[in-house]
């Protein structure tokens, strides 16, 4: 053995095999050492790249439009929120006043004429004897089909003429123009008491149709703006030089582009005729009994408030705050809509 030993020693083919195996068995440990740190690192990025996914992929979303930004603002906006729930409380009294009273309007006793409040009569009794609980409640519905009716015919007839106007310039601007400038002309109230005063049969749709015809001229002023500045812009001109109709570019590009003034105005003007309609009643030229009005009992309850305040207080205040908040949903959708407020 020691022999062996000593033959090995002195052995200097041996002693280089051994070191050969000894780098050659480093060398694999390195190489495993380096394929396990590269596969954890891989694992770690995958992990690291699954995670963000989520954010990456809201940087690749598509910039939101002008209706989307202002939806996001309107939801953030107390005062729409408020205003917005104001007119579906209003809206829902209007269509099914059923479901806020059992009591008839029309039905009156004239023993509890002028009374104040009592038990199933929480606002007191008119001058006739009627419920003016019931008879506030059934006067949104006669308020509110005029606003919102004369409102969507004059914004269609405004947009419309104001558009064609806009779009097509020359003789027609000016033609459509100076006929909008003539009816713009007459004060909707005077013209009112001028009008209305020579028809005998005034139903809610007589007062609808006197509000679109002195109401559109200054929708048609708006959309014709809006257009003339929605025409010139390069997406138009692009469209125009692909060889799209004048129908096309007017439906699908520029109208709806210019149609948010519109809106806005038009929102505005839905409780300005809520609150024309109840001065045309209070007045005598609107509507006429038996239909429930609030511009009606207002006008009724004028002559004894002295005597009977509630008679006037609860009409009238329910007209205010229908007017209030349409107006408050206008000025919140006008600051969503305007980009120079962003």
């Amino acid at each position: 053995m020691p022999d062996q030993e000593k033959y090995n020693k002195a052995d200097p083919l041996a002693d280089a095999g051994t070191e050969e195996e000894e780098i050659q068995s480093a060398v694999e440990s390195r190489t495993f050492d380096l394929g396990t740190m590269e596969a954890q690192t891989l694992i770690k990025n995958e992990r690291l790249d699954d995670e963000p996914e989520v954010a990456a992929a809201d940087d690749r979303v598509k910039p939101r439009s002008l209706w989307q930004d202002a939806w996001r603002d309107l939801r953030r906006n107390p005062i729409f929120i408020i205003s917005g729930l104001l007119i579906i409380f209003l809206v829902v009294m209007a269509i099914w006043p059923g479901l806020f009273t059992s009591t008839d309007p029309l039905k009156c006793d004239l023993s509890k004429a002028q009374q104040g409040s009592e038990s199933g009569h929480p606002f007191g009794f008119d001058g006739q004897g009627c419920d003016v609980y019931a008879r506030t409640v059934y006067g949104a519905r006669a308020s509110i089909t005029v606003g919102v009716c004369a409102t969507v015919g004059a914004a269609l007839v405004g947009t419309t003429l104001g558009g064609l106007a806009g779009f097509l310039g020359g003789w027609s601007d000016s033609v459509i123009s100076r006929v909008a400038d003539i009816f713009f002309g007459i004060p909707i109230l005077l013209g009112g008491l001028v009008f209305l005063s020579v028809i005998p049969s005034r139903s809610i749709w007589i007062v609808v149709a006197f509000i679109v015809v002195l109401g559109w001229p200054q929708i048609a002023r708006i959309g014709r703006g809006a257009v003339i500045t929605a025409k010139q812009q390069d997406y138009v001109t692009a469209a125009r030089a692909l060889g799209a109709s004048n129908s096309r570019l007017m439906l699908r590009h520029i109208l709806p582009n210019a149609v948010a003034p519109i809106i806005v105005v038009a929102t505005i003007a839905l409780g300005t005729y809520i609150a024309l309609e109840a001065t045309l009643s209070f007045l005598g030229v609107g509507l006429k009994p038996p239909t429930v009005s609030w511009g009606i009992d207002i006008s009724s309850a004028s002559a004894t408030f002295r005597n009977a305040p509630h008679m006037l207080l609860y009409p009238a205040g329910a007209l205010s705050i229908t007017v209030l908040a349409f107006i408050m949903l206008g000025d919140a959708v006008r600051d969503a809509l305007d980009p120079k407020l962003r």
